[in-house]
């Protein structure tokens, strides 16, 4: 039993408090409150078998203290995201050593989901709204906007720290190498605009042409529709009787009705339909320049080797810091996953300035 590991319990029942207390639905505030006991009692139990006192471990780490003021910022379904994938790494981490043991799996390694699902199907007063809600926030926590942030960081950051580092082993560090970056900074930032602006759009898109369908179906076909929506509230733990008064009840209104069979049936938030697809673009394009800007700074007031020099250093810190980034979504040691991303990045910027040195001397010969 490590220390970090109890670490990792004890933020987990900070974090989950913490969501217990901002959720407005009673509902599943309940099931977060039921998590941090249940997180609490892990972290108690292990530190028995260390032999600590509860308030030695009592303490939230920075990681959690973190997320929560990210929670304050731009909402706890963020904290809930970050959690779920903490869950999701150590549950795979459990199943590759067992896995590397010889062990066979429980099937209960991944059971924290599980429970969260459990505790709600067990309630007396959740209904297939509720449970909707909270499966469509675990499918959606994670792409979330703090993770696109250190992502989209980080690929300008590697790509334009590689393209510099080629054209500074061929130039010696010359004039150039500042044209290359800052065209490398614009390619990418645009082709990442461009990707997020498309994905976003084409998806609107499809989900528009669904829920057009969907209402055709409900127009022309409304008691087909309130067999499929009794049977999905049926497939959500509600007792047929009290989904036929739930449908009968939503079938007066057409509207309603067809946003329950968008939500239900086809998985569709129609709130995520009111994202702007340029708003996405830009947010990506400033994103990876904001990365991508690094190596390329050191180089707009000076050249040569104290400009590859400075680059390198500017660029390792860079590289380190969205390591430690990544670490509020993994749970990783800090140290650990930022050098891993500093030598991964620098093994990178090598090949290229390796090729560039090539590519300078065949063109110097």
């Amino acid at each position: 039993m490590k220390k970090s590991h109890i670490q990792t319990e004890v933020d987990a029942w900070y974090l989950y408090a913490i969501l217990s207390e901002k959720e407005e639905d009673p509902i599943i505030a309940n099931v977060f409150s039921q998590m941090s006991e249940i997180e609490k009692s892990h972290a108690v139990e292990f530190a028995k078998k260390m032999s600590l006192t509860f308030d030695q471990i009592s303490k939230p780490s920075w990681r959690a203290k973190a997320l929560n003021r990210i929670g304050k910022i731009f909402g706890y379904d963020y904290v809930l995201g970050a959690l779920m994938d903490t869950e999701k790494s150590l549950s795979d981490t459990v199943m590759r050593q067992k896995e590397n043991r010889k062990i066979q799996l429980s099937g209960n390694e991944d059971s924290h989901v599980k429970i969260l699902r459990s505790i709600l199907e067990n309630e007396e007063r959740v209904n297939g709204t509720q449970l909707s809600r909270f499966e469509k926030r675990h499918r959606s926590v994670g792409g979330n906007a703090i993770r696109a942030a250190v992502l989209g960081g980080n690929d300008g950051l590697v790509s334009n720290f590689s393209l510099v580092m080629g054209i500074a082993g061929a130039t010696e560090g010359q004039s150039g190498v500042l044209l290359a970056g800052s065209a490398g900074l614009l390619a990418g930032a645009l082709s990442m605009a461009l990707g997020e602006w498309i994905s976003v759009k084409s998806s609107q898109e499809l989900y528009e042409n669904q829920m057009e369908l969907e209402m055709e179906e409900l127009e022309t076909n409304p008691e087909g529709e309130k067999k499929e929506l009794k049977l999905i509230y049926m497939s959500k733990g509600i007792p047929e009787a009290q989904a036929i008064e739930i449908v009968e009840e939503l079938m007066k209104d057409k509207i309603q009705a067809h946003q329950v069979l968008v939500k239900e049936e086809l998985g569709i938030n129609s709130e995520e339909l009111q994202g702007s697809a340029m708003e996405a673009a830009l947010s990506s394009f400033f994103l990876f320049g904001i990365g991508a800007v690094i190596p390329v700074l050191p180089f707009m007031f000076t050249d040569g080797i104290q400009a590859i020099v400075l680059s390198s250093v500017f660029s390792s810190i860079g590289l380190f810091l969205i390591g430690a980034a990544i670490t509020l979504f993994t749970g990783k040691n800090v140290w650990y996953s930022g050098f891993r991303q500093v030598f991964f990045g620098l093994a990178a910027a090598a090949v290229t300035f390796g090729i560039g040195k090539l590519i300078g001397f065949s063109l110097a010969g």
